[in-house]
């Protein structure tokens, strides 16, 4: 088998920069315009994002999950509350997350507090989901461990058949969750690695902003 050479990977970054000149005194409108150009962009899954927990014993973990919606320090994300990460974040409720957008050389993270959404907005939503997807809801016992996939898509299918002509209500055990972030980074990766690095924290009500090195 061939050795993979991984350390000789490079990708030279030249697609802009981070001028403090040209930067808002708050994150919020930097983020939403980033994330406007990356949907012109046509970058794939704009809305992806690494949502990292820790578990009772402290011990991280990380998973992509798809970001629904932003709104002043506020974005928010839709799970099974039994999940892995659900009963992570009913342990420790602070979560960080990271989107990558490589058509822009771009990536931003967010850290802070997360509190669970209410449950009409949480209905609300379900109901505009894909009739498949609220199945899906019912069929997955999230983070369980199933027997074999025939079993998963036998279940998928009884559900599909005691459903038929029926509104499908959602699950009680599943919901979303708000990021409040405290802390918002914005990276433009820049030639030779000297990538630009902004990062803003929100202390006693106010908005900070740093430059790091990279």
């Amino acid at each position: 088998m061939t050795e993979l050479n991984i350390a000789d990977l490079r990708k030279k970054y030249t697609k802009g920069g981070l001028s403090e000149e040209y930067l808002p005194d708050e994150p919020v409108s930097l983020f939403k315009q980033w994330f406007e150009e990356a949907l012109r962009s046509e970058v794939m899954e704009p809305n992806a994002m690494s949502l990292a927990t820790v578990n009772e014993n402290n011990e991280p973990n990380v998973r992509v999950v798809l970001l629904k919606g932003m709104k002043e320090n506020k974005i928010w994300f839709f799970t099974n509350y039994e999940s892995r990460k659900g009963k992570e974040l009913k342990v420790h409720p602070v979560a960080s997350c990271a989107l990558w957008w490589p058509e822009l050389e771009r990536q931003v993270r967010l850290t802070g507090s997360v509190e669970k959404i209410p449950e009409k907005d949480c209905e609300e939503y379900f109901r505009s989901r894909p009739r498949e997807s609220k199945i899906g809801a019912w069929a997955s016992d999230q983070s369980h461990i199933v027997k074999n996939r025939s079993a998963l898509e036998k279940r998928f299918n009884e559900l599909e058949q005691e459903f038929e002509g029926k509104e499908i209500p959602k699950p009680e055990y599943w919901g979303g969750y708000y990021l409040n972030y405290m802390e918002i980074e914005f990276w433009q990766g820049r030639p030779g690695r000297m990538h630009d690095r902004i990062v803003y924290q929100l202390l006693k009500g106010a908005w900070t902003r740093k430059r790091l090195a990279p």
